[in-house]
């Protein structure tokens, strides 16, 4: 397999493109010693008009919120981070693609008072294949309930996606995969249902959408595209609330949502199948996402055009 590294391309970093192959730091980076970092994960498309990115300011709101609640002063603006990203995929001559802003402290010093560090901004922008095999995606997914909790809104900053918090993904859906599953489910420390590794998790029960509140996991972008979906497309009921382990053994149907992930269906959970296998909710909000976030909803398409941005 070819290191991502090693491939012909640009790179950008603090306002510069330089190439692909050139974008290499320090060993002494500070983020690499103690995980302080944020960082977003953003999809491109290809559609009928062209490339262009999905709901790429909510991305990118979020990633100066985290930097902010993480007191990693920014200097660049949400609309020049935008067209970074927008010049990335150009550059690179990318269609359908994930593109990575990250924000760093540099390698001025170490220690935990962090003092001193310059704050770096890189860009990094790849075409994505499928984030699991198509055969997964329909069928649905193996999951696991982990033993490693989610944090906790005391222990960490719950609403910045930060690179340290995925030492905790990591753990977790590494021993679901070792004990032969697709993917984790992590429940908060009181034992209530967070999210997966990397995904919002929702479940159906008797035409209802249910989804965990947003307290130890992520205030995801694609979970709140589902919400919206369901509600204005599907007229669905959907609760933002606790859901216990058991709720989703007994639900109809369930599944993860994320950037990477987009929907995936859960079929079993712990050994427990979930429903009946025909989950009509599910594939009607994948019929949805797919359409909307390649630009073919068509008509209907006015009432989102705000969330896709053209990258020509």
């Amino acid at each position: 397999m070819q290191s991502i590294s090693d491939r012909d391309g640009w790179f950008w970093l603090n306002g510069e493109f330089i190439p692909w192959r050139e974008a290499r730091g320090h060993l002494l980076t500070h983020t690499l010693h103690y995980g302080m970092g944020c960082f977003e994960g953003v999809r491109a498309y290809d559609g009928p008009q062209g490339t262009h990115l999905f709901r790429a300011e909510a991305h990118t709101r979020r990633l100066l919120d985290s930097a902010h609640s993480l007191d990693m002063p920014m200097e660049y603006t949400a609309d020049a981070l935008i067209e970074a990203q927008r010049e990335a995929l150009r550059r690179n001559a990318l269609g359908d693609a994930y593109i990575k802003p990250t924000v760093f402290f540099g390698a001025e010093g170490m220690g935990l008072r962090a003092q001193g560090l310059s704050v770096n901004v890189m860009v990094p922008a790849w075409h994505l294949a499928h984030y699991i095999s198509a055969e997964a995606a329909d069928e649905g997914l193996r999951v696991l309930t982990s033993s490693w909790s989610r944090h906790h809104v005391n222990i960490s900053l719950c609403r910045a996606k930060t690179n340290g918090h995925y030492v905790n993904s990591m753990l977790a859906l590494n021993t679901a995969v070792k004990a032969g599953f697709d993917e984790t489910l992590m429940l908060d420390p009181e034992g209530y249902v967070a999210e997966g590794s990397a995904e919002n998790v929702f479940l159906v029960r008797d035409g209802v959408l249910h989804t965990p509140e947003v307290t130890s996991c992520l205030q995801g972008i694609t979970r709140d595209t589902i919400i919206v979906l369901a509600r204005e497309r599907l007229g669905l009921t959907v609760h933002e609330r606790r859901i216990t382990r058991d709720e989703l053994y007994t639900a109809d149907e369930a599944f993860f949502t994320g950037t990477a992930a987009e929907i995936l269906p859960i079929r079993e959970l712990d050994g427990r199948r979930i429903g009946r296998g025909e989950r009509p909710v599910t594939r009607e909000l994948q019929r949805l996402y797919h359409r909307l976030v390649r630009a073919e909803l068509e008509d209907d398409l006015k009432a989102y055009r705000e969330w896709l941005l053209p990258v020509a």
